[in-house]
């Protein structure tokens, strides 16, 4: 992987793709998010993808948990499916229904560090025709990013900017 993130994000970073590769491999779709300050926490939510509520509470109840043990650092991962229409990028829930044109599958991801802020990026996968994810290094998004507040991880970092100020992009 060719980022700018740390190395200590990094390694968060493969630990937190590897085990949501490991679930998807399983069938499992769960949002994952590893948080590392005084001790690493590793959090997972089946149901995150149900719908903007529960996507909400799990992000609180991780940002709570961030908080207890002083975090330095997060990453934030979830499968999802998406669509490119060219001046965005459009997700939706992973379901067993194929793929409609122009749609694929990816683990979306964040990274927060105190020190270096923020990086989004995702890892691409496709699947063999008996259905197995074979799945990429993950990506960094080189350009600007400007996610909704729907985006995966977005209530988590927003909920652990203490004075309010707007996170930095750090590509």
């Amino acid at each position: 992987m060719t980022t700018d993130v740390n190395q200590d994000t990094e390694s968060l970073l493969f630990d937190v793709v590897g085990r949501l590769e490991r679930a998807i491999l399983e069938r499992d779709c769960p949002a994952m998010v590893a948080l590392q300050g005084d001790r690493t926490l590793v959090v997972s939510d089946y149901d995150y993808l149900r719908d903007e509520p529960t996507a909400v509470a799990f992000e609180q109840r991780a940002a709570e948990k961030a908080q207890e043990i002083h975090i330095s650092r997060f990453v934030f991962a979830v499968p999802q499916v998406w669509i490119d229409t060219g001046d965005s990028v459009q997700a939706r829930a992973v379901s067993n229904h194929s793929l409609r044109e122009g749609e694929r599958e990816v683990i979306a991801w964040m990274s927060y560090d105190t020190h270096d802020g923020v990086d989004y990026g995702y890892v691409p996968y496709v699947r063999r025709p008996n259905g197995e994810p074979i799945f990429a290094d993950p990506e960094v998004f080189s350009a600007a990013v400007r996610p909704r507040e729907q985006a995966p991880g977005w209530t988590l970092l927003r909920a652990l900017m203490q004075d309010g100020a707007e996170p930095t992009d750090s590509t």
